[in-house]
């Protein structure tokens, strides 16, 4: 099945660099509407005043981290499904299993390139229907 990229996609990281990159990237990739937050807090604000079709997060942030965020999305019943992908450069085997245990969905090293984030989103969602032209 085909990824429906005009769906809200919420990206999640403190630093504003990352998250115009990755919204850049994704825009790119054709997903038309991107949104921002800078961290789990908010993320999680916006996440219950708005249904997003995926979430691209980072892992170390501050008042509420990734795997926190991760967490309570997996803890409400109306978030729960909602396709989770972490962006880190947390390698360590014991944050992959975490982030496993906790209900990611797919994980992202930083640095990363677009071809990585594309795969990813598909292995996610599914493969993307062609843009129309």
């Amino acid at each position: 099945m085909a990824h429906d990229r005009t769906l809200p996609v919420l990206v999640v990281d403190d630093y504003r660099d990352i998250v115009r990159l990755l919204t850049n990237l994704l825009h790119h990739l054709g997903f038309s509407d991107v949104d921002g937050a800078m961290n789990g807090a908010e993320a999680l604000r916006k996440l219950r005043k708005r249904n997003y079709a995926l979430v691209l997060c980072d892992w170390n942030m501050e008042p509420m981290t990734g795997l926190q965020l991760l967490r309570e999305i997996r803890a409400d019943a109306d978030l729960q499904d909602l396709p989770f992908i972490m962006v880190t450069a947390e390698s360590k085997t014991e944050h992959v299993v975490a982030a496993k245990r906790a209900g990611v969905s797919n994980y992202i090293m930083k640095p990363f390139n677009a071809h990585v984030v594309r795969n990813r989103i598909e292995a996610t969602l599914g493969a993307f229907a062609p843009l129309e032209t």
